[in-house]
């Protein structure tokens, strides 16, 4: 059995991967472009995958084909329904990054909240040694207490990241597409009125695609902070970009981009070195341990698959 992992460099060059050499051949790709991927799966049985668009362009020649591994809990970057009619089996892994999302999540409002961009540059810069002054509280930052936080998705990352919430003293209101009792569910527009903090942790679909757009964001206050670590067309970028630059939003922060990594042309690259901006390397999943933990359900999926058994079959939905 011929086992290819298209782009082995998104889990991270320290994770171990030699788990997979017991199930057969291994040929591992730090990266691939999509203009060789339908080369490089050709006499694949399995593939195992991250970003890389797998659909019937990449995958028509590859006849061998059995099982396709993604190295993620979404799922956008595969064609389904292709695979469905191929009989390729599909597996994700759910779960397995929520403890890592939610604390970058919570990071990057902390440091948006406490303006610790640009705390930390008085002491970098030396202004702080040379003013002779023992307190700087400028600019000014508020409490997260009796503060309304809203998320967008409450699976298991957004409820992780209420439970911090909560712990920090907000009220949290949750966007949810089955409303649940142990938070105030709302609806889209309420949530974005009324919150000062919002989250977004809901998957990429046809119906989410631009839900925070320029209408939506007219609807929040203008003191509010947002961070996305779903996915960038989560969002409209260029309505965000506006509205930072309009002071509409008092600051945000995304590890996700419509394009990654996002280029010179990017809305974001304009805004890149704001202090009310905090932009990341699509890293909140990754941990050690998040990886481990991914690449680990990888191995029993496919293990799984090979014994005949059901286990995080997104085909099968």
């Amino acid at each position: 059995m011929k086992i290819v992992f298209l782009d082995r460099i998104t889990l991270g060059d320290d994770l171990d991967i030699s788990a997979a050499s017991k199930y057969g051949e291994v040929v591992s790709y730090d990266n691939t472009t999509n203009d060789e991927v339908a080369q490089r799966v050709k006499d694949a049985d399995v593939i195992f995958v991250n970003k890389l668009k797998l659909n019937e362009n990449t995958l028509k020649d590859a006849k061998n084909l059995k099982l396709i591994c993604e190295a993620a809990t979404g799922y956008d970057n595969i064609d389904i329904e292709y695979c469905k009619k191929r009989n390729i089996a599909v597996c994700n892994v759910p779960g397995y990054s929520a403890y890592s999302v939610a604390q970058v999540t919570v990071s990057m409002v902390l440091s948006l909240v406490n303006h610790l961009k640009e705390y930390t540059r008085y002491t970098s810069s030396g202004v702080y040694t040379e003013g002779g002054i023992a307190n700087i509280v400028k600019p000014v930052y508020h409490e997260l207490y009796g503060k309304t936080w809203g998320i967008i998705g409450y699976g298991a990352i957004g409820k992780k990241v209420g439970d911090i919430a909560k712990a920090l003293g907000c009220n949290v209101l949750a966007y949810k597409r089955t409303p649940c009792e142990d938070v105030t569910c709302t609806d889209i527009d309420t949530l974005v009125r009324e919150s000062d903090i919002i989250t977004i942790h809901i998957p990429l679909s046809d119906k989410t695609k631009h839900l925070i757009d320029e209408k939506r964001i007219a609807m929040m206050k203008d003191n509010v902070i947002i961070v996305n670590t779903a996915r960038g067309l989560v969002t409209d970028e260029k309505a965000i970009c506006d509205a930072i630059k309009n002071k509409k939003i008092a600051g945000f922060g995304t590890d996700v981009y419509s394009i990654e990594p996002f280029g010179k042309d990017s809305p974001f690259y304009e805004i890149k070195d704001y202090d009310n901006i905090c932009l990341t390397t699509h890293m909140a999943w990754g941990t050690i341990e998040a990886r481990e933990r991914c690449f680990g359900e990888m191995i029993l999926n496919m293990d799984a698959f090979l014994k005949g058994e059901v286990r995080n079959r997104i085909d099968l939905k």
